[in-house]
C-alpha cells in the first residue's frame, strides 16, 4: 500500500510539471537526446544547434522534450534556450529583408505605372481640353450663324409677299392687255365694217351721181 500511495504521489508530482514550452539547442553546439536524465541513459540522438523541441517535463538538471518528428527523450538544461540561435534569426531576418525588397520593387513598379497613368491622363486631359475648346468656338459660331435664318426667313417672307403682289399686278396688267386687245379689235371689226359698209353705199351711189351720156338715137 505504501508503494503504490509513493507511485501515485510521483506520478502527481510529475503530473504538476507537465507544460508546454518551446525551446531551441543553443548555437555552435551539438547535444545528446537520451532516455533517462543522466549520461548513462541511452541515447536517441544528436541534435545540432537550432533544433526546435517542446519542453513536455522539466527538472533541476534535465528536461524532457518532443522533438518535430515525435520522438521524446531527455536533454540538459544548460544547452537550452527560449530563443532561436543567431542563425535562425539571421535567416528570418534576411527572409524578411528579402520579403521588404520585394515588397519596394513591387511599390516601385506600382508607383512608375501610376506614375505613367498620371502622365497619360494628364495628356489625354490637355487633349479633351483642346477638343472642347474647339467645340465651343463652333458652338459660338453656329450661334452667330443659326442667328441668321431668323433674318433670312423674315426677308424670303417679305420677297415672297412682293413677288405675290408682282404676280397680282402681272395678272392685272395681263387683263387689261386682253381687255384692250379685245376692244382694238371690235374697234378695228367695226371700222372694217363701216368701211364696207361704206363703199356698198357708195357704190349704189356712185353711179346715179355720173352725168348720163346722151343717147345717138336722141339726136336723129
Amino acid at each position: 500500500m505504501t508503494r503504490k500511495l509513493l507511485f501515485a504521489l510521483c506520478l502527481l508530482l510529475l503530473g504538476s510539471g507537465v507544460y508546454a514550452e518551446t525551446k531551441y539547442v543553443i548555437d555552435q553546439i551539438v547535444i545528446t537526446l537520451r532516455s533517462g536524465q543522466s549520461n548513462q541513459h541511452q541515447i536517441l540522438r544528436t541534435l545540432p544547434s537550432g533544433t526546435r523541441m517542446e519542453v513536455l517535463e522539466k527538472s533541476d538538471k534535465y528536461s524532457r522534450v518532443r522533438l518535430a518528428d515525435g520522438t521524446e527523450g531527455w536533454v540538459l538544461n544548460q544547452y537550452l534556450t527560449s530563443t532561436p540561435i543567431a542563425r535562425q534569426r539571421l535567416a528570418a531576418a534576411e527572409k524578411k529583408l528579402a520579403e521588404l525588397e520585394a515588397r519596394n520593387t513591387r511599390l516601385k513598379e506600382e508607383l512608375a505605372a501610376t506614375s505613367s497613368k498620371e502622365s497619360n491622363l494628364s495628356k489625354q486631359y490637355a487633349a479633351l481640353k483642346k477638343q472642347d475648346e474647339k467645340l465651343n468656338e463652333e458652338l459660338n459660331r453656329l450661334r452667330r450663324v443659326a442667328a441668321k435664318p431668323l433674318q433670312l426667313e423674315n426677308e424670303n417672307a417679305r420677297l415672297k409677299k412682293q413677288l405675290l403682289e408682282l404676280e397680282n399686278e402681272h395678272e392685272l396688267v395681263q387683263q387689261e392687255n386682253q381687255m384692250l386687245r379685245d376692244s382694238a379689235e371690235r374697234e378695228w371689226f367695226l371700222t372694217g365694217a363701216g368701211v364696207i359698209v361704206l363703199g356698198i353705199i357708195l357704190g349704189l351711189i356712185a353711179p346715179s351721181l355720173r352725168p348720163r351720156k346722151k343717147s345717138s338715137w336722141s339726136s336723129l
